[in-house]
């Protein structure tokens, strides 16, 4: 084994990855696969998941790789929902190296006027309840994986919504985004003991299904990369070296981490604060 393949290589772990037939969730189920993990996805709709693991799995044949993927329904939309998706993961392995957190759903209004109750209960519901109980109801499977040298591994996906005001009308799901933020340090803190860290990616636009309303097409793409410092949404390649960074050994030593990929916007803060006042 190479050096890099001994540093970044997820080569004989096994993974899930939820929501991760589409978006975000297929790039990081991607990349854990060409990186040799045995990777497991899960959504609401089962049928795509298999799809999208036939589709990845030929792309590995193709590459000459070792990883795999596997797909099939869970739901992480309510409590009996994430105790059922633990269950069907105990069946398939007894082990669980890498949690990503990563189904979500967003819901966004016009303007404060007219955004509904209703949309704080179900957002919050996937994004943050769930991922929490889904966390919990796997934690003897990710302490059976976890070692000192090489602890397990969750990853939830937060949102550069979740740190700055940017997203009008995303009420509900820029405070879950906050909520994935803290509840990821708390549970770093609390879990260091038991050897599993905890961090959440902090995206800004990826293309996806929940985004293609502004990044559907290369045009839109290329409207909104025109607001980010780098110039540009963000590709499969950012989010897969940050995914494999953080699986790897390379990663085993962070934890309470919030990864910003979000080309700069972070550090957007409105030019020079005295150029005005400048002789």
């Amino acid at each position: 084994m190479s050096y890099l393949d001994d540093l970044f290589g997820v080569r004989g772990k096994t993974a899930l990855v939820t929501g991760g037939a589409t978006g975000i969730g297929r790039m990081i189920a991607e990349a854990l696969a060409q990186g040799g993990a045995r990777v497991l996805i899960a959504s609401r709709k089962g049928a795509d998941c298999e799809a999208a693991a036939a589709e990845i799995n030929a792309l590995i044949k193709e590459a000459g790789g070792v990883g795999s993927v596997e797909g099939f329904s869970g739901d992480v939309g309510s409590e009996g929902g994430c105790e059922t998706l633990a269950q069907e993961v105990a069946k398939r392995t007894d082990a669980l190296h890498i949690l990503f957190n990563n189904a979500g759903v967003a819901w966004a209004a016009k303007d404060f006027d007219t955004f509904p109750y209703a949309a704080w209960d179900k957002v919050f519901r996937v994004n943050v309840a769930g991922a929490y109980e889904l966390t919990r109801q796997l934690l003897p499977l990710l302490e059976k994986a976890a070692t000192d040298a090489d602890p397990a591994r969750v990853i939830s996906l937060g949102s550069v919504m979740g740190h700055w005001p940017i997203g009008d009308g995303s009420y509900s799901y820029s405070a879950s985004k906050a909520a994935v933020h803290q509840m990821t340090k708390i549970l770093a803190k609390e879990c260091a003991s038991r050897r599993i860290t905890f961090n959440a990616f902090a995206p800004g636009p990826f293309p996806s299904r929940m985004t293609a309303f502004a990044t559907g097409t290369e045009e839109k793409q290329e409207a909104v990369g025109q607001d980010i410092p780098l110039g540009r949404v963000g590709r499969a390649q950012d989010m897969a070296g940050a995914a494999l960074y953080l699986c790897s050994r390379a990663g085993a030593y962070v934890t309470g981490c919030i990864l910003p990929l979000d080309g700069g916007i972070g550090v957007m803060t409105g030019g020079d604060l005295w150029e005005k006042g400048r002789d």
